[in-house]
């Protein structure tokens, strides 16, 4: 099955020093680039990421210090992978809850201020785990029928890169119109669908401390954690100034501080009219 496209479609996925997304970096990142004319381009780098790779990361990617010790790093390779995921629409395996969000905080950090959200978002994990909710390599055996393990060497980029991709094209193929008898169980060639329906929350931020909540009936921004918790950004904004100031300086990651800023400066505008 050909992926029915309107704009390239980047597939990508991320290893790292670690999950935290304010303190880690990227390793490795790979993609397969997907034209809508059927055309792919794939892309594998290896990151230095200026800090010692802890030895259970080594262990379980298969990368060390000395593998990453000459290769540039994210701010170096910012600028050319901003031209690549730029205009396109991205996918990975967990990718909304995990390699998003990094990326994001890794273009930030090299001043590259990526708007994710011109950007439709497609989570194969997500939509797995909808259907059968399970992990990448149990996807991988349902969907295409052999273990993960036989084809590839786990926990590396590229090859986890390229079983997510087979495993989308699976997925499309199992729950095509007519493909099954569940009607439950149906899945669109359409980007725009899996995109809404690998959405797993109303997060604003990918961190998930700002979510789209409702206050006196109307649909807006609410902090998701402290003291201000279910209430409206932009009313927590006015009353305790201090706050953003806080969260400015405090340890949340660049991308909660960029949602932050700019419902600021959109309620500052609005104030002003």
């Amino acid at each position: 099955m050909k992926l029915n496209l309107k704009k390239p479609l980047v597939i990508f996925d991320l290893e790292t020093t670690g999950l935290d997304l304010v303190k880690d970096r990227v390793i490795q990142l790979s993609y397969i680039k997907v034209f809508p004319d059927g055309r792919e381009v794939r892309g594998n780098e290896l990151i230095n990421p200026e800090r010692h790779i802890e030895d259970v990361i080594t262990q379980l990617t298969g990368i060390s210090d000395d593998d990453v010790k000459d290769k540039p790093t994210f701010k170096q390779l910012a600028a050319k992978l901003s031209e690549v995921f730029t205009g396109c629409d991205i996918a990975g395996f967990n990718s909304n809850h995990f390699d998003v969000p990094l990326l994001a905080e890794e273009f930030l950090r090299a001043g590259i201020d990526f708007d994710f959200s011109k950007c439709r978002l497609v989570d194969v994990q997500t939509i797995f785990h909808k259907m059968e909710r399970r992990n990448l390599a149990a996807a991988y055996k349902f969907y295409c029928g052999r273990k993960m393990e036989d084809d590839f060497e786990a926990h590396r980029a590229d090859q986890d890169t390229e079983a997510t991709y087979r495993v989308l094209m699976g997925e499309l193929d199992k729950y095509a119109p007519g493909a099954n008898e569940d009607p439950e169980k149906v899945l669109e060639n359409d980007i725009d669908k899996l995109a809404e329906f690998s959405k797993m929350n109303d997060n604003v931020d990918f961190a998930g401390r700002i979510v789209w909540g409702e206050v006196n009936g109307v649909r807006t921004e609410i902090f998701n954690f402290g003291k201000h918790k279910g209430k409206a950004v932009s009313d927590v904004l006015r009353i305790d100034p201090g706050y953003y100031s806080w969260i400015l300086g405090g340890d949340f990651t660049y991308n909660t501080k960029q949602v932050l800023t700019r419902i600021r400066l959109r309620a500052s505008a609005l104030n002003e009219k």
